[in-house]
């Protein structure tokens, strides 16, 4: 069983640091319905019964999940992330980093003010670092594949086999007639 991610061995963001990314993020020229969708898609997978999916380890970036039609959306957005991430990283003498993770949960946030701000409203949306990237090896492809939507509201998504599954999960005994009292 592959572990969720790596162990952290940098220091994390402060508030200025978390501010000039934002502005950074929305200097790419990514529009805020693509941050927020790419930023949702890494938050969808999450399921409380296992702790499985979810933003932390960026495993929207890893196969399986990169490859889900869903995601596909989200595909350049990670690569200008990427970018952000490797010039901040750089740029840092202290060894202060910026995980995929956090950046892709924290363009989600700009996203949001910076939507807010167009409708009129000033809104701070708060970030708190600390997710870790996790690598390919440590991903269980298999597991992950059951964390695949089938269908999702939220992103205008049917997956292919929406059909079969649908129905395999009809009741059996489906009978057509009303049921009489």
């Amino acid at each position: 069983m592959a572990r969720s991610a790596s162990e952290r061995n940098y220091e994390l963001v402060g508030d200025a640091d978390v501010a000039a990314l934002k502005q950074t993020v929305m200097a790419t020229g990514l529009s805020v319905s693509d941050l927020a969708f790419t930023a949702f898609s890494a938050a969808a997978t999450y399921r409380d019964s296992d702790k499985r999916g979810g933003a932390n380890g960026a495993r929207l970036a890893l196969a399986p999940q990169k490859d889900w039609a869903v995601n596909r959306r989200a595909a350049p957005v990670i690569e200008k992330l990427r970018g952000v991430m490797s010039d901040f990283n750089g740029n840092q003498a202290a060894g202060k980093k910026i995980s995929l993770a956090d950046l892709i949960v924290l363009a989600g946030c700009a996203a949001v003010e910076k939507a807010a701000t167009d409708a009129g409203v000033e809104a701070s949306v708060p970030f708190t670092p600390g997710r870790v990237d996790t690598t390919q090896e440590l991903t269980d492809i298999e597991m992950t594949e059951w964390l695949k939507p089938i269908v999702d509201g939220f992103r205008n998504y049917v997956g292919d086999n929406f059909q079969e599954v649908s129905l395999e999960l009809r009741p059996r005994n489906f009978s057509s007639t009303r049921p009489t009292c």
